[in-house]
């Protein structure tokens, strides 16, 4: 009996210090305040509670309040300082492979790939970068640009000749087209399978719980990639073993830079970078155009003016029925504005996660070597004292601003050496899509519209609309 008393004591005192521990971490100097939540779990549950609101997520909104703009806490069983605050979330992006590196949770590396280009650093990173930008660098999109507007102009027509158009769904099918075009010479009406919807699966349980269990999002997650990843696999091998005589694609690319002798290239790594490229070109930049228009809807004030500004363009032409050109691309300036505010309020990545490679010095706090930083962009823009009413949405905002790419306040994008590679390509193809609407139709909300964070963006009830064509005596005026 009294044996029984002693390990049970023993036990008790050894859960106790452990809770302890997790509680109160070591470090070589001062951590931020904050709670470490409940052992293993953290504050996950918290993090990803849903929230409907354009706002900072109240899980940092509260934080924030109560320990200040830097805190601690643990998420997905591993310990995060989080940062609201502008000049250390900057400091995060510019230190990139001195103080910090990327990092994503176990779950993303394995959902992405382990050779995923988010995962890898230095020369493999730079390397991979250069390789993308020989599709989305400037040169790319200019050649680009006529393909961009025909396929707008089309989808636009055949949606406005349906009872309604869901436009979350309508315009990612849209880009994921084109991008699976570009990037591999996918064409769905000629492919046995639907490549699209095994991303769907995928992105479905992209942001879930790591339950690797039959009927759970995070399983159809892993699902869905591997039946993508069969599907480049294939193609791969099919490209290599019967290579063209003329590149039409990066797919092709990439298969000369795998074929040249002493490459750093390898085959998993490709692969991975196709997957990742055709997920984020598309998802992202879906949501945010489906939001624009939203905003469009919304403020009637935005549409006036922006309407204006691209049916000055057309006035401008000898022929108004001619292809948009790359100088009127470059022209538009309230275009741009438009897309940086809905940026700003979108979003669309609510966290950006680094890993500390040394223990770091903030205003009195250490970073310990080992953690994770998560810079919150929603914090830094929905700002009130550097965003005078941050949860309006006003272009105009952005007039006397030089923040078109990244800034300590602006970081839609990224920053740093991994400043988004696909930027310049969202916003082609963005305001191209807002040229062809806005000069040639009309529309009316019928469903939904209302979003979700959990804590990405979502149109849980997708967004509905009636697209009518706009007659002649309505348009140049």
């Amino acid at each position: 009996m009294w044996a029984l008393c002693i390990w049970a004591s023993l036990f008790l005192i050894s859960i106790t210090h452990w809770v302890y521990r997790w509680r109160n971490p070591k470090c070589r100097g001062n951590l931020p305040p904050g709670s470490m939540g409940l052992p293993l779990l953290g504050e996950t549950l918290q993090f990803f509670r849903p929230n409907t609101s354009s706002d900072i997520p109240s899980f940092i909104k509260e934080r924030t309040k109560k320990y200040g703009p830097v805190f601690k806490t643990s998420l997905v069983g591993r310990p995060v300082i989080v940062s609201t605050e502008p000049e250390l979330s900057y400091f995060v992006f510019q230190q990139e492979g001195r103080c910090f590196q990327s990092w994503y949770p176990e779950t993303f590396t394995e959902i992405f790939g382990r050779q995923n280009v988010g995962s890898l650093h230095g020369f493999m990173y730079k390397y991979l970068k250069n390789m993308v930008l020989t599709l989305f660098g400037h040169e790319g999109l200019k050649k680009m640009l006529p393909e961009i507007e025909q396929i707008a102009c089309r989808k636009l027509d055949l949606w406005s000749s349906q009872d309604s158009a869901e436009l979350k769904d309508e315009t990612a099918s849209m880009i994921f087209d084109l991008t699976a075009k570009k990037l591999i010479s996918h064409d769905p009406g000629n492919s046995s399978e639907n490549l699209r919807e095994n991303f769907v699966a995928f992105i479905k349980g992209l942001i879930s719980f790591p339950f690797d269990i039959p009927g759970t999002a995070y399983h159809k997650c892993l699902k869905g990639r591997e039946r993508a990843m069969r599907m480049l696999k294939n193609m791969l091998q099919e490209r290599r073993g019967n290579p063209r005589k003329n590149p039409s694609d990066f797919f092709d690319y990439v298969i000369e830079e795998l074929q040249k002798e002493g490459t750093i290239l390898t085959e998993e790594i490709a692969l991975d970078l196709m997957f990742v490229l055709l997920f984020a070109s598309f998802e992202t930049t879906s949501l945010a155009l489906t939001l624009s228009i939203k905003f469009l809807t919304d403020y009637p004030s935005v549409l006036k003016r922006l309407t204006e500004e691209h049916e000055a363009i057309l006035r401008e032409r000898e022929d108004p029925d001619s292809e948009l050109t790359w100088k009127e691309y470059r022209s538009m300036t309230y275009t741009f504005q438009f897309i940086n505010e809905t940026a700003r309020l979108a979003n669309i990545v609510p966290a950006i996660f680094r890993k500390a490679l040394r223990d770091i010095q903030f205003k009195g706090y250490t970073i310990p070597g080992g953690w994770t930083v998560m810079v919150c962009p929603p914090a830094v823009h929905l700002n009130p004292d550097r965003y005078e009413y941050p949860l309006v949405f006003n272009p105009s905002r952005w007039e006397a601003s030089e923040s078109n790419n990244a800034s300590k306040n602006f970081m839609a994008f990224g920053g740093g050496m991994r400043f988004c590679v696909g930027t310049d390509f969202t916003k082609l193809q963005m305001a191209v899509f807002l040229h062809c609407l806005v000069t040639k139709y009309r529309w009316r909300e019928i469903s939904g519209g209302n979003i979700i964070r959990t804590p990405g963006l979502q149109f849980p009830n997708g967004y509905r609309v009636k697209l009518t064509k706009r007659g002649n005596s309505e348009r140049y005026t």
